[in-house]
Order: C-alpha cells, then sequence, then structure tokens
C-alpha cells in the first residue's frame, strides 16, 4: 500500500522547486512504493529479532519515518546528530558526534537507515564506531547509493536506488537545510551546484 503520509500540493512542490531542480529523478510514487518493499523485507529478515533502527539527523528523517511504519514488526528507533570536520586529507570522512544514542546496541541488531551513500567516507567511520559496541549484527539500508563516488566499500544489504552522479534534494535531502520537503527527489540545478562548489555532501 502506497504512503497516504500529506504532502505539498503538485503546484506547491513546483512552485518549491522553481529554479532549483533540473529535474525530478524519482517520483513520490516511486518513493513510496520502494520504501513500502524494502519495509516487507526488512521484516521478513528482522521477525523476532526486535531490531533497533539507527539514522543520522537530518537527512534520513523522513526515510526512516517512512520506512519504520513500513516495517510491520516490533522495532525501535534511535538517531545520531554529527558534525564533519573540513575536507582536508586528513579529516576526510571524520565526525564529531553532536548527539549520541540514547538506547544500548550491545548484543542487539541493528539497522544503518541511510538517505544517501556516495563516497561512503563518513558512513565507514560512523559504522566502525558502531561496531565497537558490539552489536549482534549491523547492516546498512540505504534509499539511494552512489557507487560511481565511492571511496570506500561498504556492505549495503538493502538498497532503495542506485543512481548515477548528482547531487539530489527533496525528502529529506538538503541544500543549505532547504527544501527537505519536496516530495520528491530532484537534481539540484546545475547553476546553484557551480555556485556552491560542491558536488557532494
Amino acid at each position: 500500500m502506497a504512503s497516504t503520509r500529506p504532502m505539498l500540493s503538485h503546484r506547491g512542490a513546483e512552485q518549491l522547486g522553481e529554479g532549483v531542480v533540473d529535474r525530478v529523478v524519482l517520483t513520490p510514487e516511486q518513493i513510496a512504493a520502494r520504501v513500502q518493499e524494502l519495509g516487507a523485507e526488512l521484516a521478513r529478515d528482522y521477525e523476532g529479532l526486535n531490531p533497533i533502527f539507527i539514522g543520522i539527523l537530518k537527512g534520513t528523517f523522513i526515510f526512516m519515518a517512512d520506512l519504520v511504519r513500513a516495517t510491520p514488526i516490533p522495532l525501535e528507533v534511535d538517531f545520531l546528530a554529527i558534525s564533519r570536520y573540513g575536507p582536508t586529507t586528513k579529516t576526510q570522512g571524520v565526525v564529531r558526534i553532536l548527539k549520541d544514542l540514547e538506547l544500548s546496541i550491545t548484543g542487539r541488531h541493528v539497522l544503518f537507515v541511510e538517505d544517501i551513500i556516495d563516497t561512503g567516507l563518513t558512513l565507514h567511520f560512523i559504522l566502525r564506531t558502531l561496531a565497537s559496541r558490539q552489536p549482534a549484527s549491523l547492516r546498512i539500508c540505504a534509499l539511494v547509493d552512489i557507487p560511481r563516488r565511492r571511496l570506500v566499500e561498504l556492505p549495503i544489504a538493502y538498497r532503495g536506488f542506485t543512481l548515477e552522479e548528482g547531487f539530489l534534494i527533496g525528502y529529506g535531502l538538503d541544500f543549505r537545510e532547504r527544501f527537505r520537503n519536496l516530495p520528491y527527489l530532484g537534481l539540484l540545478s546545475e547553476r546553484l551546484l557551480r555556485a556552491s562548489g560542491s558536488a557532494s555532501r
């Protein structure tokens, strides 16, 4: 069953994304259908295990909310908040934890829910931190995977979509803290991308 959450009207979404989105990559309907499929798969794999779903604020909050509602088994939810250090050779992918988990994951089955994975450096660092807490299992569920930008290999157990290069906004993903509320995933306009000087998050 498709998600019934309220969202921007078609015209409202067009207006919000006007001049910002070059094109829609994934429609609300495509996202909702795939999230339902992921939820059904997770329910089968984690039945009877009472998993903990963990996400990073803020980008994953919409995907996490939809995924949890699509997974009809007992589970728990927790969040991390992080700050990335400057993009130098020594600190690339290294993060500072601003908000740690409230739940203990020792001996628990953990699903790390990620909105988008590109280079994988930040996620690799976080997974090492979580693995040191000795969970019973630790798997990754990503809404979007961009493997062409990968700099470190990651064992992604559940994948929503595999896409090519592109700076995506909408469905929780932002550009300078804006446009998270677009109901679709769209490509940030080349004009804005060039002006920002950033090709990745």
